[in-house]
């Protein structure tokens, strides 16, 4: 292994050997896990048949006054394992019910800490910035409406946190496309912890084209052919509780840069079943991973269409037979089940490969997510559209995307880190999430930013507020960037244009891309070029540079560590790593969109 390490990736083996000294303080019976001789370095979870029950719907909650409780619960995944410690929203036992809004609807959602115990106590890991011994027994949590466009203090700023007991008031203007979102735990440092306990639900924007009834004047499936699907995969231990490690390397309660899990989950049930009828079916998807990408297709290699994604619908539907989906990002499908014959079945699984360092140590792709079982039934006998926007009773075409005036270089970075804190550090910029050289965009600016990622494995990036179109991809010579700019000291801006060190062509989006997006994929030695238009507080409708609330954990916002000071007061957004085990520590950075 070390011989194959480059220069431009030289901490990628630090998540393979940093627990190494755990095997030595005992043996394998001491874990409460499966471990495959041939894979001695990974847990398994125990055999466990798929398809032995039916998919279930999310429960559905609309109105424009909602409370929401985040609760401890316990759920069953599968007929064969016990009931595990979750989380839920809303009553739920796990995850949390659909909430249906209308654009330009303020909804108004008190959210309420009703938690008892942390299903992964063990699991908080005290090193990270903002984590303290509290969040074991009393857990913190803040509400984010992922894609939404809120104002800075209903924006489930991750340290805006509230304990159990407590609650917090949050206002969605709505002021946006009608889109495909979902809403999730963002608290500090245990993000990963708290959206894997089952704190994630979808939020369904609809608008007067897309109003999810069954006159709804785009011809979309609507009703019980409109399924909305939470993707994650998981571990578990041989009692049946979620696991959050993946492998014997890291100690328990230490936290770990890749937990992918090897067993998939849909609306918190192991490899479930659902029976269709014979028509067309919208499958509204979010990849609510800690660390996985999914590139997703069906079994039998079926064609089907996207519609949209998180900023909203596409022009006109694209024809894929595949599509790729990385933690955080949320895909809008139809799927016509039509021209299958009844007791027809067909899996949609999964075939991205592991990141080669994380297959290094054993872990496999994990293969499958749910079956569907084609019925007898007639289901919606409507077409495919020709098209979803530009038309009689459609929205606007989607406008060209806009020259940017300013070119912005970020990094992505993977890094050893200093005397007890987690290695490796997942860093952008080279900076700590404390750093207070942030990015300061100005309001009404069209911006390019140039993610640079070199590190072996993909990141999801995401931009709190905003959406943006993705103008493409190219490989770069990481090598000789590295060369070129050499890495300063954690703390200090690395950030140098890719430009002179890109090789091969540039990549256009993917279909699935072309249309507004919240997060974007940005591929291993490689850089991804988006556009974005920061909007103005009067488009907006409040004051995004807002101060608000107090930092939940002492801060040291002078960059160089994370250390000192008193409590600041809050303000502006967050933009991250989307794999909750990166962005946890310490994969994101504060950013202010200035007058």
């Amino acid at each position: 292994m070390t011989g194959r390490i480059p220069r431009r990736s030289f901490v990628r083996g630090l998540g393979l050997t940093a627990g190494l000294g755990a095997l030595a303080a005992g043996s394998a019976k001491a874990y409460p896990f499966d471990i495959d001789p041939l894979r001695p370095f990974v847990f398994s979870s125990p055999p466990l048949e798929p398809f032995r029950e039916q998919l279930p719907p999310l429960p559905v909650l609309g109105g424009t006054g909602i409370e929401l409780h985040a609760s401890s619960t316990t759920h069953v995944f599968h007929p064969d394992l016990p009931p595990s410690p979750a989380l839920g929203y809303g009553g739920s036992s796990y995850l949390g019910p659909v909430i249906e809004a209308h654009v330009d609807e303020q909804t108004s959602l008190t959210f309420r800490n009703d938690i008892r115990d942390n299903p992964f106590a063990a699991d908080v890991d005290t090193r990270l910035h903002g984590v303290t011994e509290q969040d074991r027994t009393q857990v913190p949590t803040s509400l984010h409406l992922h894609g939404g466009r809120t104002p800075p203090e209903f924006d489930g700023h991750p340290e805006h946190t509230i304990r159990p007991g407590q609650e917090m008031a949050h206002r969605f203007p709505n002021r946006q496309e009608a889109s495909t979102l979902w809403y999730h735990d963002h608290a500090m440092g245990i993000t990963r912890l708290n959206i894997s306990a089952g704190l994630a639900g979808m939020y369904l924007l609809r608008n007067e084209y897309d109003a999810g009834t069954g006159d709804n004047p785009l011809g979309l499936p609507s009703g019980e052919f409109e399924v909305p699907l939470i993707l994650q995969d998981k571990n578990f231990t041989n009692d049946g509780r979620q696991s959050m490690r993946s492998n014997t390397l890291n100690p328990p309660g230490s936290w770990e840069p890749a937990t992918p899990g090897d067993v998939g989950v849909v609306n918190g049930k192991v490899w479930p079943e659902l029976e269709v009828a014979r028509g067309l079916y919208r499958l509204r998807m979010v990849n609510a991973a800690s660390f996985s990408v999914y590139n997703l297709f069906f079994e039998n290699r079926m064609r089907f269409w996207v519609i949209g994604a998180g900023g909203g619908l596409l022009d006109a539907p694209a024809s894929v037979d595949h599509v790729r989906l990385g933690p955080g990002e949320l895909i809008d499908l139809l799927v016509d089940f039509g021209t299958l014959e009844p007791g027809t079945t067909v899996e949609l699984l999964n075939d991205e490969p592991v990141p080669e360092q994380v297959a290094q140590r054993g872990v496999q792709t994990m293969p499958r997510f749910c079956r569907f079982r084609v019925g007898s039934a007639a289901g919606f006998a409507g077409p495919v559209p020709q098209s979803l926007r530009g038309g009689s009773r459609q929205p606007a075409l989607l406008p060209a995307i806009a020259q940017p005036t300013v070119v912005r270089n970020v990094s992505v970075l993977q890094l050893a880190n200093g005397p007890g804190r987690p290695t490796p550090l997942m860093s952008l910029n080279n900076l700590l999430y404390t750093s207070g050289d942030i990015e300061m965009p100005r309001q009404g600016t069209v911006e390019q930013w140039n993610i640079v990622n070199v590190t072996p494995e993909p990141h999801p990036i995401h931009l709190h507020l905003v959406t943006f179109r993705v103008a493409g991809r190219q490989a770069i010579d990481t090598n000789a960037l590295m060369s070129s700019h050499p890495l300063p000291p954690v703390g200090t801006r690395w950030t140098p244009s890719p430009d002179q060190f890109t090789v091969g062509p540039v990549l256009p989006p993917q279909p699935w891309e072309a249309g507004f997006k919240d997060t974007v994929i940005a591929d291993a030695n490689s850089v991804t070029r988006m556009i974005v238009r920061f909007p103005t507080a009067d488009e907006l409708g409040f004051d995004p540079d807002a101060t608000f609330g107090m930092s939940r954990t002492s801060v040291d916002h002078s960059g160089g560590g994370h250390a000192a000071g008193p409590p600041q007061p809050l303000q502006g957004y967050v933009w991250h790593c989307h794999m909750l085990d990166h962005e946890d520590h310490d994969m994101m950075l504060r950013y202010r969109l200035v007058p």
